[in-house]
């Protein structure tokens, strides 16, 4: 079997916040927005790799959920630990100062971590908590 990470999905509570975000401080492109019944779906992922994508979704889409769930979604959201990614980059120190003066909030600075990768950790305007580690 040949089986790749299409799409991984993450909430936004204000796209256009995290589209700055993704496009503006990250450098993700904009691949595809798309509005219904009031909510908005908007894929981004990394210039020059077309086949990886993060789609920053409504965080209680469907229709199946309730009441008290979106609740819970929403308190998780506010303290960061609904959802997350992991990134990596070349240059580590360099993504993260240019995250850090975006106003992100920070979560751990660049440390080498004693299971072997170096990283670093801070939340999108949702709350999404984003790590990247130093590419090898």
């Amino acid at each position: 079997m040949n089986i790749t990470i299409h799409s991984s999905f993450l909430p936004h509570e204000n796209a256009d916040a995290s589209v700055t975000f993704y496009r503006e401080v990250l450098g993700f492109e904009i691949r595809n927005d798309v509005g219904y019944e009031g909510m908005r779906w908007v894929t981004v992922g990394p210039v020059g790799q077309p086949q990886t994508s993060i789609v920053l979704q409504p965080p209680a889409a469907d229709p199946g959920i309730t009441d008290d769930e979106r609740r819970t979604i929403e308190e998780m959201m506010a303290k960061g630990t609904y959802a997350g990614v992991l990134l990596a980059a070349p240059n580590l120190d360099e993504v993260f100062e240019r995250v850090q003066a975006s106003g992100a909030e920070v979560v751990q600075e660049p440390i080498d971590q004693a299971y072997g990768v170096r990283d670093c950790a801070f939340r999108d305007p949702a709350g999404n908590l984003i790590r990247i580690q130093q590419a090898g």
